[in-house]
């Protein structure tokens, strides 16, 4: 073919792609796409609905299409409902491939809309999301959409959108388009907000197969998840404070001769062995299902894998004794792997767990002794005995790690997964101290809180939405310099951890961390953030980079999340159960110029047991956009500093202080902090 027959092609293909996405849900019957077989589904959801809530689901899902398609739909939603627990209605997934295009691509009114448009492609992108025919990102149950009309009704609104309208949305449900301002964010998104006598588990299956409401785990539901890279980070500074605490590792040295045995290459993909081999330890990593594991193999973030568990123990034992990284998979259940290293009396000197256990019965954990087949079969069928076997499963899985720990000094952590809660709810033996308190640390509670977030720092991130990837490099070479120059400033309590970042940007193009959109992330403190920033809308303006950069972050973070066993688990004064913080950042967030800013029930420890919000913002180069980003990304800090400081946490005191110097009009509440031998005496008197 022609340089000209392929630009008309790629022409004709955007022309059709752009009427694809104009035309929303079609008023003519689409013809049944073929699935892809090697596609990596969603486990069947259980059929917990009576026979008046099934009609009542399937009500529902023929609200979005013309009556005259009824007669068809409805007997092709039941079916779905009967066989996967959910209506996803695949009819109606678009033809055109979904990865994140360029910006000019899209169709649209709005340049803040297609960018939204990009970064929601990007969360459905196969080589990014989990279950990509079920719209399930990550996690196993991270969804963006409930369904594929939700999918084309939304797209369809934000090509038509312009930047005095706000798009709304339902859990997933694209409510409409609403007068606002410029000012306003373009999307409002909520999921799975709840009444709270209404939020157990029983409940979000019910309703999320009634087909109101849904489970957007954290940047799922947030169009804000950039594949792998986007946990590496923080799994890699894990991985250093660590070794840097508890094995008296030298702040400037790698983990050359530390094993890490963990589990999770699905619904957390492929950040741990990634993070292993940037440090230089040795990783073993347990997933059940192949073809998340050859995913991860194949996209190059684990180097090699075996289903004999001896020859990965032996692998492992090899590249140990070298002091050399490697990236190892074990294909089975990661009880046989713990199992055997006891059995072995195999040293391991850091160990986790990032199985999905925040949804332990439905695919999130898989019990030791099934096969994945006789598990998806079995939490169907028999979903009462199923339980019993993951149970049990979690009972052997927990006193196998206790076993290393006692025996051979191991250091173990939850991952925040809530290993360890459904461990103290199965009644493993040894979980609990005398306190009533988790035998082992939260990586939050004792790693990353008081280290990280307590100083601001956390997972800002960035997607160059031209595609780019000399804007991509262009835009390291900015954070670089913002971060060299902050260093000269820099007080010893925050040197470390920007040193760390450095030696992160500087590296990161090497360690090909790109899946899907041109993204990139670092954990930036407050003040990193804004400079970062400005400096890139600066570079926008300019014409450094060629297009308009979308900011973000995960919703774990300083100031996103309010989560008792992860990210508030370091907060002591009662409050860590409360979630004024994650609802006061949503709101605050949308008022100070966030182009779109969401709210979640739920996230990495599960449905009921945390609530979330997330932002993202579009720089185009403009100076309203520099006024935006530093008003919002100021407050998106600043709110989590001052409610950690005023929960007596240290490091946090000194970060909104700091905070304060830098913005005069800044005031916090502080604490005084109170003796409590004091306190104890005066009721002995009483």
């Amino acid at each position: 073919m022609s340089s000209q027959s392929k630009t008309q092609s790629q022409a004709q293909s955007i022309t059709a792609f752009q009427a694809e996405i104009l035309a929303g849900i079609p008023n003519e019957l689409p013809p049944y796409p073929s699935l892809d077989p090697s596609a990596n589904r969603a486990p069947k959801r259980p059929a917990i609905l009576n026979a008046d809530e099934e009609i009542l689901a399937v009500k529902n899902a023929l609200r979005y299409f013309p009556t005259h398609l009824h007669e068809i739909l409805a007997l092709e939603f039941a079916q779905e409902l009967r066989q996967y627990g959910r209506i996803y209605a695949y009819r109606y997934m678009p033809t055109y491939p979904l990865y994140a295009r360029p910006i000019d691509a899209y169709p649209g009114q709005s340049q803040q809309a297609k960018a939204i448009m990009l970064m929601l492609h990007n969360n459905l992108d196969p080589q990014v999301a989990q279950h990509p025919l079920e719209l399930i990102t990550y996690g196993g149950t991270g969804t963006v959409f409930q369904n594929w009309a939700q999918y084309r009704l939304c797209m369809q609104y934000l090509a038509q959108m312009t930047d005095e309208q706000t798009l709304v949305l339902y859990s997933g449900h694209p409510l409409g388009l609403f007068p606002s301002s410029a000012n306003a964010p373009r999307v409002i998104v909520t999921n799975g907000m709840m009444i709270p006598n209404y939020s157990s588990r029983n409940d979000y299956d019910r309703f999320a197969a009634l087909g109101v409401t849904s489970y957007g785990q954290m940047t799922a539901g947030s169009f804000m998840y950039i594949g792998p890279q986007g946990i590496v980070h923080g799994t890699t500074i894990t991985l250093l404070n660590a070794a840097r605490k508890y094995l008296q590792l030298p702040k400037d040295q790698d983990l050359g001769g530390i094993l890490w045995v963990t589990a999770g290459l699905g619904g957390m993909s492929g950040a741990q062995p990634k993070a292993a081999d940037i440090v230089n330890a040795v990783s073993i990593t347990a997933e059940i299902n192949p073809k998340a594991l050859l995913k991860r193999h194949a996209q190059g973030w684990v180097k090699k894998y075996s289903d004999n568990v001896d020859q990965v123990i032996d692998w492992a034992l090899e590249a140990k004794a070298k002091k050399e990284g490697g990236s190892i998979a074990y294909l089975g259940n990661v009880v046989d792997l713990w199992e055997r290293l006891v059995e072995r009396n195999i040293k391991v000197e850091l160990g986790s767990d990032q199985t999905s256990l925040h949804n332990p019965y439905l695919g999130g954990y898989y019990p030791v002794g099934l096969s994945l087949a006789q598990s998806n079969q079995m939490m169907v069928e028999q979903p009462e005995q199923y339980a019993l076997l993951v149970q049990e499963s979690i009972r052997r899985h927990f006193k196998a790690i206790h076993t290393m720990v006692e025996r051979l000094g191991m250091y173990f952590w939850d991952y925040g997964n809530a290993f360890l809660l459904e461990a103290s709810r199965a009644n493993a033996q040894g979980i609990l101290k005398a306190n009533g308190q988790f035998v082992y640390p939260s990586y939050v509670e004792d790693l990353m809180g008081p280290m990280c977030f307590d100083y601001g720092f956390g997972p800002f991130r960035w997607v160059c939405t031209s595609g780019s990837d000399e804007d991509l490099t262009q835009t390291d070479l900015i954070a670089l310099g913002v971060l060299e120059e902050q260093l000269k400033e820099a007080d010893e309590e925050i040197t470390q951890q920007i040193q760390d970042n450095i030696l992160w940007i500087k590296e990161a193009k090497s360690h090909q961390l790109v899946v899907g959109s041109k993204a990139r992330i670092l954990y930036a403190d407050r003040i990193g953030r804004m400079r970062i920033a400005l400096a890139l809308n600066q570079a926008i303006k300019n014409g450094k980079i060629s297009a308009p950069i979308v900011l973000g972050r995960d919703h774990h973070d300083v100031s996103g999340t309010d989560s008792p066993y992860r990210e508030t688990s370091n907060i002591y004064d009662g409050s860590r159960f409360t979630a004024d913080m994650a609802v006061h950042n949503f709101v605050g967030d949308s008022f100070r110029g966030a182009t779109w800013v969401s709210l979640h029930n739920g996230g990495g420890v599960g449905w009921g047991e945390v609530i979330n919000g997330g932002f993202g913002l579009v720089l185009d180069g403009s100076d309203q956009a520099e006024k935006r980003a530093e008003s919002m990304l100021c407050w998106d800090v600043s709110n989590g500093l001052a409610r950690r400081a005023w929960a007596g946490n240290v490091e946090a005191q000194y970060a909104i202080k700091q905070a304060m110097k830098h913005q005069p009009q800044m005031q916090v509440t502080m604490g005084f902090k109170a003796d409590e031998g004091l306190i104890e005496k005066c009721f002995k008197s009483i």
